[in-house]
């Protein structure tokens, strides 16, 4: 018996490698001195105007989203995913995305479906201008079935360290300004599955109640929120905090770019809820805690301001076709009457 008999076909390996690597070296900029092919990836790092440079990691997945965009063969949208999940962790220090790795594990080795995953990583990466420094693809037959895959992201950044945006600077009274997510992101799925599999008829149901593709409109890829937030702070509009919604929904993530000190306090009536949630919850019977704390109810990064930056931030989100809106404002925890949200509690 060989190799390839147990299933991990080598030269189907190196051959998906070479197919890639052009995708892959589209987004390489001159600061790549070795990319993918040998052990390690090499990158000049960038120093100029930089006081106090410091690198910024991160590293993501994008969950049980990956079982239903298999399915329903949405792989070039999670390899957008992938970038996504680990890129908008990173920038919400103030940090510039640097590079980027990825790592795929699969029973067996689809060239298609990988190709496109590959090529929706490769896209988000030349958009925002981050290179992809190196990668793995792991067949593992037996741990993963043959139409498989699990998807892993390294996201390295730089940022100043005396520009880091840490939340130490937050007042009382600052406003929270949200930035419209492109519907679920990657975050709730295994919620929205078992509701699934509890109604076999649901696409049907939300198609006929408004005449959209209910798969189309779950499965939107994660949206990246660099560029926006790198031209805010290219004009010289101080944020003070930011926070990219993710697991948890806004109740666990907002209040993790500020001190224990606040609270944030959320106008709920300030935006609407998307339908693709409110019909989740409808259909699924999701307790209002918890439909808060799972889903990103259509709000995907949130930056903490002054009062008087809000109408330069609302018109350059504007200018990136990005909706955008005053969700609420910073309160003092121990002063807060207004307690229309608390981390663990939805009022």
């Amino acid at each position: 018996m060989d190799y390839k008999t147990s299933g991990v076909d080598i030269k189907a390996g190196r051959e998906f490698v070479s197919e890639i690597k052009q995708s892959v070296e589209s987004t390489y900029s001159s600061n790549v001195l070795e990319g993918i092919g040998g052990f390690g990836g090499l990158f000049k790092i960038p120093l100029e105007g930089l006081k106090k440079p410091v690198l910024v990691s991160g590293t993501d997945g994008v969950g049980t989203k990956l079982e239903l965009a298999q399915i329903k063969n949405f792989h070039f949208e999670v390899g957008i995913d992938l970038v996504a999940m680990c890129m908008n962790d990173i920038i919400t220090t103030g940090a510039k995305p640097l590079f980027f790795l990825d790592y795929i594990a699969t029973g067996k080795l689809e060239k298609n479906q990988l190709l496109e995953v590959i090529n929706g990583i490769a896209h988000s990466c030349r958009e925002n201008k981050c290179s992809i420094l190196g990668g793995e693809t792991a067949e593992m037959p037996g741990f993963y079935s043959k139409n498989k895959y699990d998807l892993a992201g390294f996201c390295v950044g730089i940022a100043d360290e005396e520009k880091l945006i840490n939340g130490k600077k937050i007042c009382e009274n600052d406003l929270i300004i949200a930035l419209q997510s492109n519907g679920m992101h990657s975050n709730g799925f295994s919620l929205v599955r078992k509701i699934i599999e509890n109604n076999n008829q649901i696409d049907k149901q939300f198609e006929k109640k408004y005449n959209l593709d209910f798969y189309d409109e779950l499965l939107k890829p994660t949206k990246i929120y660099f560029k926006i937030v790198n031209q805010i702070l290219s004009q010289n509009i101080q944020i003070k905090g930011m926070s990219h919604i993710t697991g948890g929904g806004i109740p666990e993530n907002l209040p993790r770019c500020m001190s224990s000190d606040f609270i944030p306090y959320i106008d709920k009536k300030s935006w609407k809820i998307p339908v693709l949630f409110e019909f989740l919850k409808d259909v699924g019977q999701i307790p209002e805690k918890d439909f808060w704390n799972t889903f990103n109810l259509g709000v995907g990064f949130c930056l903490i301001i002054d009062k008087k930056y809000k109408d330069k931030i609302l018109n350059i989100c504007n200018a990136f076709d990005i909706s955008s809106w005053v969700l609420g404002k910073v309160l003092k925890k121990n002063n807060s009457k207004e307690n229309n949200f608390l981390p663990e509690i939805i009022i």
